[in-house]
């Protein structure tokens, strides 16, 4: 059967919902599987109630060889075909959709809910019942189970880890998250109003700036606003110094996992140096209050040159830093061939970010899909080939030189002149797909708005959401002592994906 063609739209801009074709659920789904044959992969995929009970689901496909989104929908009832079997990087966006309105994809090959553990929303469709779904399990003489978690010591969130082992070797390992039930894209609804960008400054609490840009853009696109080169400018520092903060601490906990004290202690000094300048330029180390809808709240003046000098220094220290772990054998030991992906696992997957740049894949949505700076300033994308946490490590040290140099360059640009402008009235039935790269990868905002042009759904995939996955891949034959080094290397968000 021959499927629709997905109307094309760029980043960051609005098209009349009326525009996006609607098509049967066997063209979406010849569609989607011939856009992901053609180097495609979704970044997002979603439902909206429609009339009579009816289900809307919205794919987003991002072609980043073409610099092209495309957007396709389709209206199914209470059941549909799993794409999944066919396109493994969709099972847990079907997931998600089951759990959410109770809409069953049939075939799908491992249909538990994705944050709530024990039923659908209609509590009929699911194939255990409610409070009793299995984890995956592996039978065979010494094959022995170890569970992690939800609870875990310190501050971090709650997550569950449940590894199949053998011996020493893990088999499978199964990843539970969704403990938080937060309800954000609920509360969007209806929207945008004063609360709304505090809900995007906290999607993920070291992704301010992320998400918040994605947002703002959102919003920009579909009031027809242009900010100005100066926010512009300021919203990369922005976004770059949150990209360096959590590159640098990174390396750093990498170095602790594996007992290297000198590079742990550095970086959890140097991660603070550059929180610190974004304190400078907005007042919060977190970034917190300066992207905002039509620019930015904060500009940073006579700060600029301070701030260029602090972060030459900082990063003088981080290449030192840095340096001591590719030239200590024992550190490359640890690293090198621990939790290795390849090339077709992560297409598969639909990994983005650093894991899938450290398997060579050259995505960035700065390069491939630019907007503002973007288009000013091409970005260098770093890419390592080895697919293993050394190769995660290395692209993590390659960006933050990348970033700092996009850092200096805006701040040494800096013209002065108004730094935000009033973004007005949202257009009426309408939708935009905003992506932007942040520190751990795609970030995507789907937005659609009602007759009058308030938020009829608001749809937010923090790229932890693809990447859980590919940290379950990356354990399978390791020995079960490497997961805290391979998760560190992933490092991705609980509440990100809690939503």
């Amino acid at each position: 059967m021959t499927g629709a063609t997905p109307v094309a739209v760029g980043n960051a801009a609005a098209v009349p919902l009326r525009d996006v074709p609607d098509v049967g659920v066997e063209g979406f789904r010849t569609s989607l599987l011939d856009e992901i044959a053609r180097g495609g992969r979704v970044s997002a995929l979603f439902g909206t109630p429609r009339d009579a009970g009816r289900l809307e689901i919205v794919a987003v496909i991002a072609q980043p060889t073409q610099q092209r989104l495309g957007l396709l929908k389709t209206v199914v009832a209470d059941r549909y075909p799993s794409l999944a079997p066919d396109c493994p990087q969709l099972a847990n966006f079907e997931r998600e959709i089951a759990e959410q309105w109770g809409v069953l994809p049939e075939g799908h090959p491992w249909l538990k809910p994705l944050r709530r553990h024990g039923s659908f929303r209609n509590g009929t469709t699911a194939p255990w019942p409610p409070s009793a779904a299995p984890f995956f399990a592996v039978e065979g003489e010494e094959v022995h189970e170890v569970a992690v978690g939800p609870v875990h010591a310190g501050i971090i969130e709650p997550g569950h880890f449940r590894f199949q082992c053998h011996g020493e070797t893990v088999l499978h390992l199964e990843i539970c998250l969704g403990y938080q039930h937060r309800g954000v894209e609920t509360a969007l609804v209806g929207g945008p109003d004063k609360r709304t960008i505090h809900y995007m400054e906290t999607v993920a609490g070291d992704t301010t700036a992320g998400h918040a840009l994605a947002y703002a853009r959102a919003v920009e696109a579909l009031a027809g606003c242009e900010p100005t080169a100066g926010a512009e400018a300021l919203r990369c520092v922005a976004l770059e110094l949150e990209r360096l903060a959590n590159h640098a601490g990174d390396l750093g906990a990498l170095a602790g996992d594996v007992g290297y004290l000198p590079t742990a202690s550095f970086c959890g000094r140097l991660r603070g140096e550059f929180l610190n300048l974004t304190a400078l330029a907005c007042g919060s180390r977190l970034g917190r209050g300066w992207i905002r809808p039509g620019g930015v709240a904060f500009d940073v003046g006579s700060r600029a040159a301070e701030m260029r000098s602090r972060l030459a220094a900082a990063m003088e220290d981080l290449r030192r830093s840095a340096g001591l772990l590719w030239n200590t054998s024992t550190v490359r030991a640890r690293f090198e061939e621990t939790g290795t992906l390849t090339p077709e696992v992560c297409r598969t997957l639909g990994l983005v970010g650093p894991p899938a740049r450290a398997c060579g894949i050259a995505e960035d949505v700065r390069h491939d899909f630019p907007c503002g700076v973007d288009r000013r300033a091409p970005v260098q994308v770093a890419t390592w080939p080895t697919g293993d946490v050394f190769a995660r490590a290395q692209v993590r040290w390659l960006e933050a030189q990348e970033s700092a140099r996009l850092v200096d360059r805006q701040l040494a640009e800096l013209t002065g002149g108004p730094v935000r402008l009033d973004h007005g009235a949202l257009q009426p039935a309408s939708m935009t797909v905003s992506l932007v790269e942040g520190w751990r990868g795609e970030i995507c905002h789907v937005a659609t708005t009602d007759e009058h042009g308030r938020f009829a759904r608001y749809k937010i995939v923090d790229p932890s959401f693809h990447n859980w996955p590919g940290l379950a891949f990356a354990m399978r034959q390791q020995a079960i002592s490497d997961f805290p080094l391979c998760n560190k290397s992933f490092n991705l968000s609980y509440c990100g994906h809690d939503l």
